[in-house]
């Protein structure tokens, strides 16, 4: 008897095995191919009409949601905040997929992950949904800041905690909302897009992470930063010449600051009035492999791991043609076929192009001791009964520069602040850095990109926050473009955020 109820356990625990590597098989590779099959619509239909995780800000906004329907889907996305984050959110449509968060955590949404499906062997015989809410780094009230201050302007704002590469706010004007996109009636849908696709200022395209600009003298700090690096430049020394052009070797043709002015002096001097002749004899000076080197430091020329669907690489030019000169007594430093070149991305100029998130995150890393952070929109995700499932946790990107030269360009950007072109940029009781930037755009009449970079927090502490902010073909081409313009626009994003990074706990 003992012996036919062993082999009656033994033939049970065969089948339960067998069982249970069918139903692995089913669940993830039959299910994966049954997905891939554009045959199948069915599986479209119930994928777009199952229940699905919200998505909420870091203090408490429901920016998605699903609802119960009745028709041939059972739930419908809804976006109870509209516009404010669409491109951060994205959309989660039938006729057109998914963009943003909703695509970047689309399986943990869902459920799908092999984590939710097997969580346990009991829940392979349970029918019960295994979706889980995505809890963004962004705050609804910052957001708001970010998206008044801006306006009706074309442009971008992003704000970043530099300790721990949390995203508190990512803005662009124009937005969209997410909902038309991702409704049931989809003749509608069809038309909301196109309304956007027809439209020139290109709502769809988050402008913040994908769109690529010159950033003008706000690259400055890069320059600024690779020069104290090299170890032959410091804060005061060396004095440079006071000129209104500097003539690159090879080339006839100089580079003038803005409205013929001149300036000179030592880095921080060069800082404060955002001198363009100082600083293309800086780049020519460093050479090339130490200026390329400092800039992809800063994440030039890699593409940001930020959480989101395929954010865009900054340029930094690594081409400088042949060596044709070494250094020497007459010339101490080298000369190189496409020199002239060196002193134009010195200033942010030639080919040099960087998004929003790129511009943030230099001015992040010298808040942070030199240290860039990876970038992340999604702090965590929780299961329907609250527990974390996946915690994005802090972690170092890369180091731009070393902690000495980030606290000396701290307190050169805190001068640009205090006596500066960025004066509209200082918050009272705080310590505040910024750059001011202005990328002429070669038009008639003239107009141009208004750019700010910056950073604050208490005195005593490393910054709470920096940002970038970008205000887009601004009329006219002054070098105070930046500061009178996009200036005070990250002004009220930073102090905000102090107001909540500051405020006593409870």
């Amino acid at each position: 008897m003992n012996r036919a109820i062993a082999r009656l356990g033994l033939v049970m625990m065969v089948g339960y095995t067998v069982l249970f590597l069918q139903l692995n098989n089913i669940q993830l590779i039959g299910a994966e191919r049954l997905k891939e099959n554009p045959e199948n619509n069915r599986a479209v239909v119930r994928d777009f009409g199952q229940a699905r995780g919200s998505i909420v800000t870091a203090d408490g906004a429901v920016v998605a949601r699903s609802v119960e329907v009745v028709g041939q889907f059972e739930h419908a996305r809804q976006y109870p905040l509209g516009d404010l984050f669409g491109h951060v959110a994205g959309y989660f449509s039938f006729n057109f997929g998914s963009s943003g968060v909703e695509r970047e955590y689309h399986d943990l949404l869902s459920g799908e992950t092999f984590e939710q499906e097997i969580s346990s062997l009991g829940d392979l015989f349970l029918d019960r949904e295994r979706t889980a809410d995505v809890v963004l780094t962004l705050r609804q009230d910052l957001q708001e800041v970010a998206r008044d201050a801006l306006g009706e302007q074309p442009g971008s704002v992003v704000a970043i905690d530099p300790r721990d590469g949390s995203v508190l706010a990512m803005w662009t004007y124009p937005s969209y909302d997410p909902g038309p996109l991702s409704g049931l009636d989809f003749q509608s849908a069809n038309e909301a897009r196109d309304a956007l696709l027809d439209d020139d200022d290109n709502p769809l395209l988050p402008r913040a992470y994908r769109e690529i600009f010159f950033p003008g003298s706000t690259f400055k700090i890069v320059t600024a930063a690779a020069a104290l690096e090299s170890g032959s430049v410091t804060a005061v020394e060396p004095v440079y010449p006071f000129v209104d052009e500097f003539v690159p070797p090879l080339t006839t043709r100089g580079l003038s600051n803005f409205g013929g002015a001149t300036c000179g002096g030592n880095l921080f001097e060069a800082l404060r009035v955002s001198c363009n002749t100082t600083f293309a004899q800086i780049g020519v000076e460093l050479g090339p492999d130490l200026l390329v080197g400092v800039a992809e430091g800063f994440g030039f020329n890699s593409v940001p791991p930020v959480d989101l669907p395929t954010p865009e690489a900054s340029v930094f030019p690594t081409d400088y043609g042949e060596l044709l000169s070494a250094a020497d007594e007459e010339t101490p430093y080298a000369i190189y076929e496409n020199t002239p070149r060196l002193a134009q991305v010195a200033i942010g100029q030639n080919d040099v192009a960087a998004t929003p998130l790129q511009m943030a995150l230099v001015a992040a890393a010298v808040a942070n001791d030199g240290v860039v952070m990876k970038p992340r929109v999604v702090s965590e995700v929780r299961d329907l009964t609250g527990d974390v499932v996946r915690s994005n946790s802090p972690e170092q990107w890369q180091r731009a520069v070393s902690a000495p030269t980030a606290t000396t360009l701290r307190a050169g950007m805190v001068g640009v602040v205090e006596d500066g072109t960025a004066g509209r940029l200082a918050i009272d009781g705080f310590l505040v850095g910024g750059k001011t930037g202005t990328a002429q755009l070669g038009t008639d009449p003239p107009r141009s990109h208004a750019w700010i970079i910056g950073f604050a927090g208490p005195q005593g502490e490393l910054p709470h926050v920096a940002v970038a902010v970008i205000v887009e073909g601004q009329e006219g081409a002054s070098e105070q473009t930046g500061g009178r313009v996009a200036a005070p626009i990250a002004q009220q994003v930073m102090a905000a955020a102090l107001a909540i990074s500051t405020e006593p706990e409870n």
